[in-house]
């Protein structure tokens, strides 16, 4: 008689599909390759060179997954130890900088003892926190980290802009205060993901006063544009389901992604996912080719739901940054109106 488990095990048909929450997995999502997102060879040469640089993106396009990709990348070339962690449960701590510290830099020694094994990192990050004040602590455990590593160290930080107030502030100071003893006594580099580039952070301290990020990470090299798909990626996505399942993205419903998303990764996925995987008549019948048709029913169901990025670009017009370019865009004032540095942002 068979297990229990496996019986379950029997019952079960995994089908990959399009993912639009969180990194891909590559056994069950449909993906663009990561690393073939951006210019590979322009990062290497950074990372050959040292520097510090920033990638950014809007959310659900692709960062988390880049970013991983490129740390299994480096690692397992053998000329580097890189490591990611997001620090976004930094966020609360706001102004409370020994709090931030902590959270901050446990996480990244977690992450590093994912990487090499064991748990050598956290115990040492335990003891820098008991010694070190919370404005050096950070920096003091990342130079340990890089005497210890025997290469070169690579540090990717995600969701760094989602911090605020004095956790972020120190943060920024102490990356850059290390930021000359690289690479034997601090990583080699440091990138720096999230939505926006480091100098649009406007971060409050105490007092009122506002204090840009420019000028606290003045020692980035670069700022990096994770970019939208291209046709040609979205054809190729869209042909994995038609591989795997044998439905067919007729012609013109490719052309209608391509328009209503130009090529914006999470819409493409959000409007392939909603045929594939909500449509019952598609699901079920998967003989059913998806026609121009039924990409706009999919289009008409995302926006009548206001799933949450559709919803959040209502919050966005409240910023002030936004509203000076699209306020003179709805009123037909011409380009003459608006501020470069809103329009940039």
């Amino acid at each position: 008689m068979r297990p229990h488990g496996d019986i379950i095990g029997a019952m079960i048909k995994v089908e990959r599909h399009f993912n639009t929450a969180g990194p891909i997995k590559y056994d069950l999502h449909y993906y663009v390759p990561p690393l073939k997102r951006f210019d590979l060879d322009e990062v290497m040469q950074l990372l050959g060179d040292q520097k510090y640089f920033v990638l950014h993106a809007p959310r659900q396009t692709g960062k988390t997954t880049c970013m991983l990709a490129l740390r299994d990348h480096l690692n397992e070339s053998g000329d580097y130890l890189a490591v990611y962690r997001n620090i976004e449960n930094a966020q609360t701590t706001r102004d409370d900088v020994e709090s931030g510290a902590h959270v901050i830099c446990q996480g990244i020694a977690s992450a590093i003892d994912d990487v090499v094994g064991g748990k050598e990192y956290f115990t040492l990050a335990k003891s820098i926190l008991s010694e070190c004040e919370p404005e050096t602590a950070i920096e003091e455990f990342l130079s340990q980290w890089a005497q210890k590593a025997g290469k070169p160290t690579v540090l990717f930080l995600d969701e760094v802009d989602s911090l605020a107030g004095g956790t972020l502030v120190t943060l920024l100071r102490q990356l850059r205060a290390g930021y000359q003893k690289r690479p034997k006594g601090f990583p080699s580099s440091i990138v720096l993901c999230g939505l926006r580039d480091v100098r649009d952070y406007r971060i409050n301290i105490p007092g009122g006063d506002i204090i840009l990020g420019g000028s606290c990470f003045n020692i980035r090299a670069e700022s990096l544009r994770l970019g939208d798909f291209t046709f040609d990626e979205v054809k190729a996505l869209l042909a994995e389901h038609t591989k795997t399942t044998e439905q067919v993205f007729e012609s013109a419903a490719v052309d209608k992604v391509w328009h209503l998303s130009q090529g914006q990764p999470w819409l493409v996925n959000a409007l392939a996912f909603e045929v594939t995987r909500k449509f019952k008549d598609y699901w079920k019948d998967r003989t059913k080719p998806i026609t121009e048709l039924t990409i706009d029913r999919a289009k008409e169901a995302i926006v009548g739901r206001r799933d949450t990025h559709i919803d959040q670009l209502a919050d966005k017009l409240r910023e002030e940054r936004v509203r000076a370019v699209v306020e003179p865009m709805l009123a037909c004032k011409g380009w003459q109106e608006f501020n470069e540095d809103s329009l940039q942002y």
